[in-house]
C-alpha cells in the first residue's frame, strides 16, 4: 500500500503538519483537540511544527511537490514524477471542505468552547448559567439563555435556572427570568461590576420565588418595570422595593397563594401592605441597604393585586402610594372597599383613574364608599362579576349612584345575584317598590331641614293668629286697659294720702285724742 508522499519508503510526516499548520484559517475547537494544551503535541504523534523550524518544514516540503511535479532529483520519494502525489492528495479534498465549512459560519453566531472560560481575577467564577465572555461586555450571553443585541433583551425562560445569571450584558434593558425556580434572592443578586446600569424591565413570574428580601433590587437604578407574579411568595421584606429605582409598574398577581388549609392569609396581606409603604425594618432583622427615604414607589402609576385571595384591604395598605394611576383587584374575595381606618382606601389614592374591582364577593356599596366615589370624578371603575344582592340594605345607595353617574365601565351589564326571584335582573331596570323597602329613607341632615322648616311655618301661623285675635278685641282691650289704669291710680291716691297723715305726729296725736 502506497503511503501519503511516496512509495513504501516515504515518509508521511510532514505533510499532516503541512495542512493542520497555523497558517491556514481552522477553528479552535479543532486544534484544541488535536494538539495536547501546553506540550505543542499531538496526542497520537511527533511535536507539530512550531515558529522558525516549522516553517522551514513547510518550505521544504513545498519545494519537494514543486519538484517532484517535474520529476527533478529532489522528487519526494515514492516513484519518479509524483507517483505519489495523488496519493498524498487524497486528504487534501476532504479536509479543505471541512475547513470551507467552519469558514463559512457566521461570525455573528456564537462558538461555544468544550470547557470552562480561563478565569480572571476581575470576572466572576464559571457556573452553568454563564458562558465565555466575547470581545466586548454587550456580547456577554449566559448560555441557557436567548439573547438580542438589536433589543438589549435576555430572556431565561424555563431554563430551569436556581440563581440569577452571573454573566449579564452590561446594556440590558430588558431581562426575563420566568419558569425557573430560583427560590430566594439574595440582597445582591443583581450586584455586578459594571452595574446593570441600564435595565428597566424585570419579568421574575413563575420563578417558584418564595422569599424576596429587602435589598433585592437596590442594584438596579433604572428599574420601572418589575413582575413578580405566580410566585409562592412566604416572605416579603418591608423594604424589598425601597432603593434608588423609581418604579412605575408592580405585578403581583397571584404571588400571595399558599396552599390549601395553609394560614396566614392575614399574615401575607399584612406583610406585602409593609412592603408598599415602605416600613422601616423590625428591630433583630438584618439592615436595610436602602436608606429609610429612598422609597422606590412614590412614583409608582400601575399596581397589579389581582388573584390573590384578598378579603379586605390591610390598614393603610396603600398609603404610600400617592402617585397610583390604575389599580387591579380582580379576581379576589374583597366583600368591601374598607381599609380598617372607618372609610374606604380611596382616601389615599387622589389620582387613581382605573379601578378593576371585576370578579370579587361584593354585595353592595356602603354610603361611605359611595361619598369617595362621588368625590373622584375622573376615575373609572371596573365592577362586572360580583354577586349583588338586591335588597333593601345593600341596592339603594348603589342604585342612586349608577343612575346619577358614568364612572362606571359596562354598568348596564351588572345584574342580581340574590335573592332567586330577582337573579339575572338588571341593576338598572330594578324599582325600589320591588324591594318592599317602603319610603325611601333620608339623610340626618334632610331630615333635620325638613324639621326646621316645618317648626317655622308653625311658629308663623300661631304669631299670625294671635294678632288677629288682638285686632278684633281691640276695643275691648282698650277699656280694660283703661280701667286698669284708674284702678292703679285710685289705688295709688289712697296710698300717697296715708302716707302724709302718718308722717304729720301732730295730726297723728289729734286723732288719738279727740276731746282736745
Amino acid at each position: 500500500m502506497v503511503r501519503p508522499g511516496g512509495g513504501a519508503g516515504g515518509r508521511a510526516g510532514p505533510v499532516l503538519p503541512a495542512l493542520l499548520s497555523p497558517r491556514r484559517s481552522w477553528p479552535g475547537r479543532r486544534r484544541e483537540r488535536e494538539v495536547a494544551p501546553g506540550t505543542g503535541r499531538s496526542p497520537k504523534g511527533p511535536p507539530f511544527p512550531e515558529g522558525a523550524a516549522g516553517r522551514s518544514v513547510h518550505v521544504r516540503w513545498a519545494e519537494r511537490r514543486e519538484k517532484g511535479a517535474g520529476g527533478g532529483p529532489g522528487a519526494m520519494p515514492g516513484g519518479g514524477g509524483g507517483r505519489g502525489r495523488p496519493a498524498g492528495l487524497l486528504l487534501l479534498p476532504p479536509l479543505l471542505l471541512l475547513g470551507w465549512s467552519w469558514s463559512s459560519t457566521p461570525s455573528g453566531a456564537p462558538r461555544h468552547p468544550p470547557g470552562p472560560p480561563p478565569e480572571t481575577p476581575d470576572a466572576p467564577p464559571y457556573s452553568s448559567a454563564s458562558a465565555v465572555p466575547p470581545s466586548g461586555p454587550g456580547d456577554w450571553c449566559p448560555e441557557p439563555c436567548e439573547c438580542s443585541a438589536a433589543a438589549r433583551t435576555v430572556k431565561c425562560i424555563d431554563g430551569n435556572l436556581s440563581a440569577v445569571p452571573v454573566l449579564l450584558p452590561s446594556n440590558v434593558r430588558v431581562l426575563f427570568l420566568t419558569g425557573n425556580r430560583l427560590g430566594r434572592l439574595a440582597p445582591g443578586a443583581f450586584a455586578r461590576r459594571p452595574p446593570l446600569a441600564e435595565l428597566a424591565a424585570l419579568n421574575l413570574s413563575g420563578s417558584r420565588l418564595e422569599a424576596v428580601p429587602s435589598g433585592a433590587f437596590a442594584h438596579l437604578p433604572a428599574l420601572r418595570q418589575l413582575d413578580l407574579s405566580r410566585n409562592p411568595l412566604g416572605r416579603l421584606g418591608p423594604r424589598a422595593f425601597a432603593g434608588p429605582a423609581a418604579l412605575e409598574e408592580l405585578a403581583l398577581n397571584e404571588a400571595l397563594l399558599r396552599p390549601a388549609g395553609a394560614p396566614d392569609g392575614g399574615r401575607l396581606a399584612s406583610m406585602l401592605a409593609a412592603a408598599l409603604r415602605g416600613d422601616p425594618e423590625p428591630p433583630g432583622d438584618p439592615g436595610d441597604p436602602a436608606p429609610a427615604d429612598r422609597v422606590a414607589l412614590r412614583r409608582l402609576r400601575r399596581l397589579e393585586l389581582a388573584g390573590n385571595r384578598f378579603a379586605a384591604i390591610p390598614r393603610g395598605m396603600f398609603a404610600g402610594l400617592p402617585g397610583l394611576a390604575e389599580l387591579d383587584l380582580r379576581n379576589n374575595s374583597l366583600l368591601g372597599l374598607g381599609d380598617g381606618d372607618g372609610g374606604a382606601f380611596l382616601a389615599h389614592l387622589p389620582g387613581l383613574r382605573h379601578l378593576h374591582l371585576a370578579h370579587n364577593a361584593l354585595k353592595g356599596l356602603d354610603n361611605a364608599t359611595l361619598a369617595e366615589l362621588r368625590a373622584l370624578p375622573a376615575l373609572r371603575v371596573n365592577l362586572d362579576g360580583n354577586p349583588w344582592v338586591c335588597d333593601c340594605q345593600h341596592v339603594p345607595g348603589l342604585l342612586a349612584w349608577l343612575r346619577e353617574s358614568e364612572q362606571v365601565e359596562g354598568k348596564a351589564a351588572l345584574a342580581c345575584a340574590f335573592p332567586a326571584r330577582l337573579r339575572a335582573r338588571p341593576l338598572l331596570q330594578l324599582n325600589l317598590s320591588e324591594l318592599d323597602c317602603g319610603p325611601a329613607p333620608l339623610d340626618l341632615q334632610a331630615q333635620l331641614q325638613t324639621s326646621y322648616v316645618f317648626l317655622g311655618i308653625v311658629l308663623a301661623l300661631i304669631g299670625a293668629i294671635f294678632l288677629l285675635v288682638l285686632y278684633l278685641n281691640r276695643k275691648g282691650i282698650k277699656k280694660w286697659i283703661y280701667n286698669i289704669r284708674d284702678a292703679c291710680r285710685d289705688h295709688m291716691e289712697g296710698y300717697h294720702y296715708r302716707y302724709e297723715i302718718n308722717a304729720d305726729p301732730r295730726l297723728t296725736n289729734l286723732g288719738s285724742n279727740s276731746d282736745v
